[in-house]
């Protein structure tokens, strides 16, 4: 249901845009795009060499890389809404709803005996039944009080929280104790049909005791992982190294995990990663998007699997609509008709065993059945266009540059100075933009203060990142583009966008939703809050004797089950 956030750039070479064209380049051919098509239909949905549990080696340890270490373990909160986080609290905190490869959700039976929507009393109520066993790692069991709480953390009427989305919360009258404590029942004020989403990882679940008070939900994560709820627990969070080691939980009331531990060690950069892969330091590495040097590398390391799978993740530019340059919307229009998203792609996906497609939508993959183009003109390159708008506005070119009432047009680039490459994205993004007399500085800030302090403050003008989705792209459109969203970084509003947003998420007939989401769509590429490039390859290299892990695509982890064969 909901998006996480990544900080990861696109080049790993310069590529042929800053010359070719004056930075235009050239717009893919329709036998290009036919080609992608069948290669994305070849893709396949999941890759984790999925192994019988009892065929996996008991014992052992993972060792695994994150790009970026958190400070905050609350997934339910802003700064806790980043992907590397909810990758490793798979393993320690509850997901009461998992979906498959074909993104169907079921009860995880770990944690739900049974999830049920009713409709006969005229408005839609859902009945979730908890395990019994399920308990909290200090002892306490996890009751519908637990849900209760998650609700009023989320729904967005408490402004002292700071949800990284509200989306279904905010559709929820109440929530009260059934037949047993075990036993929460949800009534919704307004239809939501994607509830199953809402106790799945996005977010994970904490506490009531943390979530029932905006004090405590603020710190009670902060820097660590005070309680737990799944088959690991924490052994060890090493602030210094930034690693975090996770070791089977005795407490577990599911069954055994076949891994004795598992360790996330923080490498910023892909090239580190894929180094210590290559040294034997890390048993899995995830290879990003414009990374053909470290795909190369990793394909050569003896014993390796190279595993990749489509997953709802797509890299975009997010388009600041507060900041002092982008205001107008006709201005924003203009720096989006002068950006080749063609080219981007292109040099993004070259040399990476992946279909190099652009994407034309913010919510649907290339590869959903709900997928439709609807970038129109201002998802096509147009120079001439952006130069017309942008006389139009009264930014008129005086030498290299524009300016309005003797101020230059002068924008910023925010990149994680981790990430050599995603500085080069913004020097192709720099030469498309001169081209149209728009001066543009790339501003490399701290790998760990890039969402943060940059990002979540809305301190950068334009800034490449990966939204990382779920099997439930609907959820996606209040979270990212709603008025007031926490997750709304360019913070974008617009009264009509809002009403066709409520009108979509609201609907429960599944075809008639798709139609309304891409209405929706429509007005986004309109306000140009955001720049879709491509759907993000999903590339993992890990070594062949690790078993059901990898490539997920839509399907949930079960960590249970995580383990090696040899």
């Amino acid at each position: 249901m909901k998006v996480r956030y990544r900080a990861t750039a696109g080049l790993a070479v310069l590529a042929m845009a800053v010359a070719a064209c004056g930075g235009g380049g050239k717009q893919p051919s329709a036998q290009q795009s036919q080609q992608a098509q069948q290669q994305m239909a070849k893709t396949p949905a999941v890759s984790i060499n999925p192994v019988a549990y009892e065929q996996v080696k008991d014992g052992g340890t993972l060792t695994l890389a994150i790009g970026q270490w958190p400070s905050q373990w609350n997934g339910s909160h802003v700064d806790g809404n980043q992907a590397d986080t909810a990758d490793m609290l798979d393993a320690l905190m509850p997901q009461p709803m998992v979906a498959d490869e074909k993104a169907n959700y079921r009860p995880n039976p770990d944690y739900l005996t049974d999830a049920r929507m009713d409709t006969s009393s005229g408005k839609q109520v859902v009945t979730w039944t908890i395990n019994d066993k399920a308990t909290w790692s200090d002892g306490t069991p996890i009751t519908w009080k637990d849900v209760e709480a998650m609700w009023k953390a989320n729904n967005g009427k408490d402004k002292t929280y700071k949800p990284a989305s509200t989306d279904g919360w905010d559709r929820i009258e109440s929530v009260t104790k059934g037949a047993t404590d075990k036993v929460a029942v949800m009534t919704f004020a307004k239809q939501y049909p994607d509830w199953q989403g809402l106790l799945s990882r996005s977010p994970h679940m904490v506490p009531a005791s943390t979530n029932g008070d905006p004090g405590r939900y603020e710190k009670d994560y902060l820097q660590k992982i005070p309680v737990t709820a799944g088959p690991f627990k924490v052994e060890k969070i090493d602030e210094a190294t930034k690693t975090l080691t996770v070791v089977r939980d005795e407490k577990w009331w599911g069954r055994k995990p076949k891994l004795d531990k598992v360790i996330f060690r923080t490498i910023e950069t892909p090239a580190a990663q894929v180094n210590a892969f290559a040294n034997g330091e890390l048993d899995g590495v995830e290879i990003p998007p414009a990374s053909p040097a470290d795909l190369k590398r990793a394909k050569e390391v003896p014993g390796v699997d190279i595993r990749k799978a489509l997953s709802p993740n797509w890299r975009h530019i997010t388009v600041n609509n507060q900041s002092a340059f982008l205001k107008d919307k006709p201005v924003r229009q203009a720096v989006a008709y002068a950006i080749n998203r063609d080219v981007i792609t292109q040099s993004d996906l070259k040399d990476m065993d992946w279909p190099i497609q652009t994407l034309g939508n913010h919510i649907f993959m290339n590869n959903h059945k709900g997928y439709v183009d609807n970038s129109g003109e201002l998802g096509k390159y147009n120079l001439d266009k952006a130069k017309q708008l942008l006389d139009a506005a009264g930014w008129k070119q005086e030498g290299e540059y524009r300016k309005k009432d003797g101020k230059e047009f002068a924008l910023g680039f925010v990149v994680p100075a981790g990430l050599p490459y995603a500085k080069t994205e913004g020097e192709l993004t720099q030469a498309m933009l001169k081209e149209a007399g728009i001066k543009l500085t790339i501003r490399p800030v701290p790998d760990d203060k890039f969402f943060t302090d940059y990002i979540i403050k809305g301190d950068f003008d334009l800034v490449p990142f990966s939204w990382i989705g779920t099997p439930l792209p609907l959820g996606a459109l209040p979270q990212v583009y709603k008025t007031g969203s926490e997750s709304n970084f360019p913070k974008g509003s617009d009264p009509a966008l809002d009403a066709a947003i409520d009108d979509a998420v609201g609907e429960m007939d599944p075809a008639k939703a798709i139609d309304k989401a891409n209405a929706a769509d429509k007005l986004i590429w309109d306000m140009v809050h955001t720049i879709p490039l491509y759907q993000r390859p999903d590339i993992q290299a890990v070594k062949k004797t690790l078993a059901n892990y990898g490539a997920w695509g839509y399907k949930a982890a079960d960590w249970t089950q995580v383990g090696f064969t040899g």
